[in-house]
This record gives structure tokens, sequence and C-alpha cells, in this order.
């Protein structure tokens, strides 16, 4: 009899302690950079640069080590997380970096397909009010404006780059669709975290849950700061190295100024906050990937992985690092489960043509491809064995467990551990070794197994002269 109550004792707490979670769900930020590079947080290793309530937010949390994104370009890398579905499967490839007329395709192809979901849609649905602020960049056509795909409110641009002082010339800064007449800053990051600030203290004082993806295009260029920020640098010799700290310095203020409100207003507790960047950092914005080679545009660790931060003090442990893979594709399925929700289903979103390789493809991969973190985070469940894979432009890798097998666009393909060889200095590939074979079929399969051909193509970031970009992009020593 005993046992039986217990029984009964433990079924009643899960019951409550979910009821209580869909009762009182957290409010949800998203912060996310552009173009840093993994190095470029005290907490990964920058000596010189200066971020410390990101530093902070990590300590509060757990940082995964292992985060990727799902392209090493912004667009795609967007859609990605947006959706919680590889872009490649809707054919969103490549990025969006040229005006409409210069693409062979149909212009009303150019952004996210208006049959996906996002991460608006989904929260929505679970009865957030929901806002994204800063850079969009999924598309500027009808059908793609963020206010119609899931956002209540929008404040940014949808292209993706834009001037950080657009009180001193044009610019295409808008509000749900009409153009921003006055700045509450004249430093673009400085006025994206104001207006981050003014729309959650309405919803809070609405008392409804909430949901702001904070799109920074910091430190993305073009190459702006405010002369007193930059003057905090001086020990920086280079001077692009020095604009860019100093952009930084603006984005991790932001990220403070959130934090401290969240925390006078005692809402802090119950927030989910996740920080990393969009893709690894490129050369030309003076970024720093720290012991990663490669960069924008590539597919070694330097261009698809970032440092991920995740902090919700009234749930996850503080001062851990999660050592495991951990994926954009993650945020949608735990989100929704930090939510008491569940995801919207797939819409159609092929013609009557394609179904029948579509519904081949769904019944192999299923339609959302993240898993729900929490209890990884939480340390209440081991790690999975995962498989993740990337496609650019030539460029092709499949990550199963701690080996990476990558296919450049312009030499056979190479096998890596990046657990244990982090650089990707060591080629282990044996064209006859049968785990490099049977890595090699993997990437094979999921390539003949994608529904769509990439919808456009665009500007490739590796491919110069001898593609020295993939080649040469090497760590660099010393902290930066």
């Amino acid at each position: 009899m005993k046992f039986h109550r217990l029984i009964l004792f433990v079924l009643t707490f899960v019951l409550v302690s979910t009821a209580s979670l869909r009762a009182n769900p957290p409010n949800i930020i998203l912060i996310l950079a552009d173009d840093m590079g993994y190095g470029d947080l005290g907490y990964t290793g920058s000596e010189h640069l200066r971020t410390p309530h990101l530093d902070a937010l990590a300590e509060s949390g757990v940082f995964c080590e292992q985060g990727y994104v799902c392209s090493p370009v912004c667009s795609p890398s967007r859609a990605g997380l947006l959706t919680g579905r590889d872009p490649r499967r809707f054919g969103y490839q490549s990025n969006l970096n040229k005006s409409d007329s210069s693409y062979p395709t149909r212009p009303e192809l150019l952004g996210l397909p208006p049959g996906e979901l996002t991460l608006g849609n989904h929260l929505k649905n679970a009865g957030y009010a929901t806002a994204l602020i800063g850079k969009w960049h999924q598309g500027i056509g009808e059908g793609f404006h963020p206010n119609e795909r899931g956002f209540d409110y929008f404040c940014g641009m949808l292209g993706g780059s834009h001037s950080y002082f657009p009180t001193r010339g044009r610019h295409s800064i808008e509000r749900n669709g009409e153009p921003v007449t006055e700045f509450s800053n004249d430093y673009l990051t400085d006025f994206f975290t104001d207006e981050s600030l003014s729309w959650m203290k309405k919803q809070t004082a609405a008392k409804k849950p909430w949901f702001v993806f904070l799109s920074y295009n910091a430190p993305h260029g073009p190459m702006h700061a405010t002369e007193e920020d930059i003057s905090l640098f001086e020990n920086i010799k280079d001077e692009k190295r020095r604009i860019y700290a100093a952009m930084m310095w603006a984005l991790d203020r932001g990220v403070g100024q959130i934090r401290d409100w969240l925390s006078d207003c005692g809402e802090l507790e119950n927030t989910l906050i996740v920080f990393f960047s969009d893709n690894g950092g490129p050369p030309n914005n003076a970024s720093w990937n720290g012991v990663f080679s490669g960069g924008k545009g590539c597919l070694k660790e330097g261009g698809i992985r970032v440092p991920m931060i995740w902090s919700w003090p009234e749930t996850l442990p503080e001062k851990t690092r999660y050592t495991s893979p951990a994926s954009a594709l993650d945020l949608l399925p735990t989100f929704l489960a930090a939510a008491g929700s569940e995801p919207l289903p797939v819409r159609e979103r092929l013609s009557h043509e394609d179904k029948g390789n579509y519904t081949k493809y769904a019944k192999q991969y299923g339609d959302y491809e993240g898993i729900d973190l929490l209890p990884l985070l939480k340390g209440s469940a081991g790690p999975p064995h995962r498989t993740l894979y990337w496609r650019l432009q030539g460029q092709a890798v499949v990550l199963d467990g701690n080996e990476k097998l990558c296919r450049p666009s312009h030499r056979p393909a190479q096998l890596f551990n990046p657990v244990n060889d982090p650089g990707e200095f060591s080629d282990l590939a044996s064209p006859g070794d049968e785990r490099f074979l049977e890595l090699f079929q993997k990437l094979s399969d999921w390539e003949t197994s994608l529904p769509t051909d990439p919808l456009w193509g665009s500007s490739p970031y590796w491919q110069g002269p001898s593609a020295k970009y993939y080649d040469e992009m090497l760590p660099v020593a010393e902290p930066r």
C-alpha cells in the first residue's frame, strides 16, 4: 500500500509541476550576434575585448561548447533557427547578399518560403506576445515581412546590412511597416536595445508571457562605432580590430541593460535567455574564431561553430558547460517545451508533383529536426548520439559523433575529429577506411534525399584565388 501511495505521490507531483510550467511559462529572449568570432568573448579567450555582461550571462547558466548553426552564412542560418528545420530541405541554401535583379530566379522565391512556420508562429500559438527587433534578412517582398510571419511587433531592417548611424543619412529602419522618424539613440545597436526594453516593459505590464528575438546586426560590417566606445580600446593597435571591439562593447552593454531591467522588475528568474552568433567571424571585420580554422562561408569549425549560452536561473544550473553538440535547430523544441506547448503541424510545402519525394523525406527525417535540450542542460539526461549535416555551394559536411567528414568544393574529402583537433589540422581520411566510407555514404544519402534544389545561388565567401579562404584561414595562435 505504501508503495502505491508513493507512486501516486510521484505522479501527482509530476502533473502539478507540468501544470505549473504551463500556468507560469517563462519569458523568452533570443539574442543573436552577427558575424561574431568564437573567441570574441572574455569567456571564450579574448584578452583585449571586454564583454563583462555576456561573460556574466555564461556564468549564470549553461555554456554549450559545441554550439552549431545551420549555415556559415547569415540568411540560411537564420532560416534554420527560425523554423527548426534544416533550411536545405526547403531550398534555402544560399545567402541573400545581392539585389533581387541579380539572381537568376523569380523574385517571389527570394526569402523564407511563406509555408514555413517560425518561432513567432509557434510561440504565438502558445499564448505569447512576439517581437522581432533588429535584422530580419529573410526576404523583403510580399509574404516575407516579419509581421506576416508570426511576429506581432517588428522594428528593424529587412535586409542584411545597415549603417549604424541611421540619423546621419538615408536609412531603412521601420516599425511594423512604417519608416522610423525618431530614434531614441543615434547608434543602431543601442537603439535596438532601447526598442527591446520598451516593448518588453509593455508586455510585462500586460502580464502576458512574451518572446523577443533581439537580432543585433553587430558586429557585422560596416565597421561603425561611436568615438566614445572606440576610445576605450586604445590599447588595440589594429584599427579595424579596435572598432570591432567597440561594436562588441555596445552589444554587450545592451545585454547588461536587459538583464538589469529583468532583475529590477523581478522577471530574471523566470526568463529563458539564449545567446549565440548566426555564424563564425569573417576575415573582413577583424573578428577572431579562437582555436578554430575557417570562418564565415566555410564549413570548417570556424564557420559553423559558435559560442552558445543558455540561461534560465529558475530552471537551469549555473556555471555549467555542456560539451556535446547543440544545434540552432534545437531552439524550437526547447522553447516550446519550456512554454508547455507543442509545435504546430508542418504545412504542405511542395507542389503536387513533389509530394512523393517529400513524403519519403519526411518519413525518414521527421518534420522538425532539433531536440529538446532542457533535460540535457539540466543534467537529468545523457547526451544522445547526433548526426548533423551542412551544405553550401559545393561544400558539404556530416558530423557524426566526434567525427566530421568534410567535402570541400576544390579537393578530396577530409576527415577530422574536432573534439581532439579543434583546429582541423590532422586529416584522418583514408579512402579505403571503413569509417571514412560510412560517413561518405551518410553524406551522400542525405544530399540525395533533399526534396528540392536550391532556390537561388549567391556570391560564395570562400572562393578567392586558389580557394585560399578555405585553405589559409587558420587559427591565430595568441589571444586577441
